[in-house]
């Protein structure tokens, strides 16, 4: 029987970042992975990029990922929040001399990034193309039956398998969960003035149009757009020419960034929510889109999930130090603690925008604009938003401040 301290099935964006986190601090794992690494780190499997906050990025640069990523991602210097095109908005500027608010990369960097970290990382296991067959959590730890014939064993189980989760469904976890009526058209586009290291949500009725700073490339300037649409208008956005697509993003972006060209292939994903009551259970934790699933309106996805890394990394190492079985009902309970208020936070906050901008009337509009116009005044207020976005709220990580534990 093949053996490691944790088994972690899932070995996306969070269970590869878990993976390599814990083998910096001297900690086995075996991740297991369904996916075929020459499918999802092809070029055109994943079309998104994702805004990776300040605090998860220095937790890159900490395990080592971010030296894999080079230059390859664009800083974002400052935030711009308004209602529609109308006068007031919301800007959060990093300050002369601060780390950038986020750094945005494009999904299948990020991804291949991760993936070749966990797969040099020496006390990681990566087992692609394999499941478990099943899987038994006892008190003597955790034993799995995997699809490539071998018997592991590991004293924790991680969940990092997304949204849909069987290891959390097997654990019966409860989880809250609703559909929005919107869908998110993933694209993105070349555009004639530079956008300023500038990211852009403007909220519409029907939902936010966000603009996300990619580096340049040959053909020139170029952005990321997150771009909400009713549900039942995304097949025909998807089928609208380009040359359609381009006229209609020109209208949401008031043609502040000049002529628009060059559209990105497009993909369509369902927005929900969702949000297990518990993030533990008998020697076993969830992590990322295994726990909590959020709308894409506040851009903190996967930074939600890193923060799950850092934590668990935390208290699993602190255990060690301290000779503590890695499953031990008490090292569970202080993640558990940790994590669930601050998810449970971010899932009401992102929640709540969504609906808040999704009021129509002028009535509403005006008192979005008041709103935004008197946080942009209040520095306290402003501050509170901006450790929010960068990561940094409650009580951080030692990986989110840059340091191993």
């Amino acid at each position: 029987m093949e053996r490691a301290d944790i088994l972690i099935l899932g070995g996306g964006l969070v269970g590869s970042a878990l993976g390599t986190a814990l083998d910096a601090h001297g900690i086995t794992s075996i991740i297991v992975d369904t996916a075929d690494p020459q499918v999802i780190l092809a070029a055109e499997h994943d079309g998104r990029a994702s805004a990776i906050a300040s605090a998860p990025h220095r937790m890159l640069q900490a395990i080592g990922v971010a030296d894999r990523l080079g230059d390859a991602g664009c800083p974002i210097r400052s935030i711009r929040v308004s209602d529609g095109l109308e006068p007031g908005k919301l800007d959060f500027d990093a300050g002369e001399g601060e780390d950038a608010l986020g750094t945005m990369y494009e999904n299948r960097i990020l991804r291949r990034a991760l993936h070749e970290s966990a797969k040099a990382a020496e006390k990681v296991d990566l087992r692609m193309k394999t499941h478990a067959v099943s899987v038994t959590r006892d008190a003597h730890g955790v034993t799995a039956e995997l699809s490539d014939g071998t018997t592991v064993h590991a004293a924790l189980l991680v969940g990092a398998e997304g949204r849909n989760s069987p290891t959390r469904d097997a654990a019966l976890l409860r989880v809250a969960r609703w559909q929005y009526d919107h869908a998110a058209i993933v694209t993105g586009f070349h555009h004639e003035h530079p956008h300023d290291n500038v990211a852009f949500e403007i909220f519409y009725p029907e939902g936010p149009f966000a603009l996300l700073p990619l580096n340049d490339d040959e053909h020139g300037h170029r952005s990321a757009v997150v771009w909400t649409v009713r549900r039942d208008q995304a097949a025909g956005m998807l089928k609208l020419s380009e040359r359609g697509v381009l006229a209609e993003a020109m209208k949401q972006t008031g043609g502040f960034l000049g002529e628009l060209s060059r559209l990105a292939p497009r993909s369509s994903y369902p927005l929900g929510f969702h949000h297990a009551a518990k993030i533990t259970s008998d020697r076993l934790a969830l992590v990322g889109d295994a726990a909590h699933g959020i709308h894409p309106i506040a851009g903190q996805g996967v930074n939600v999930g890193f923060r799950d890394v850092a934590a668990l990394t935390e208290v699993l190492v602190e255990g060690k130090r301290l000779g503590m079985d890695p499953g031990d009902a008490q090292i569970l309970a202080r993640y558990e603690r940790w994590r669930s208020l601050d998810t449970f936070m971010v899932s009401l906050a992102t929640d709540g925008l969504t609906r808040l901008f999704g009021m129509p009337g002028k009535s509403a509009n005006r008192v979005r604009r008041v709103g935004l116009d008197m946080v942009d005044r209040l520095p306290f207020l402003k501050d509170a938003f901006m450790a929010e976005a960068r990561g940094e709220s409650g009580e951080v990580p030692r990986l989110l401040q840059g340091s191993t534990v």
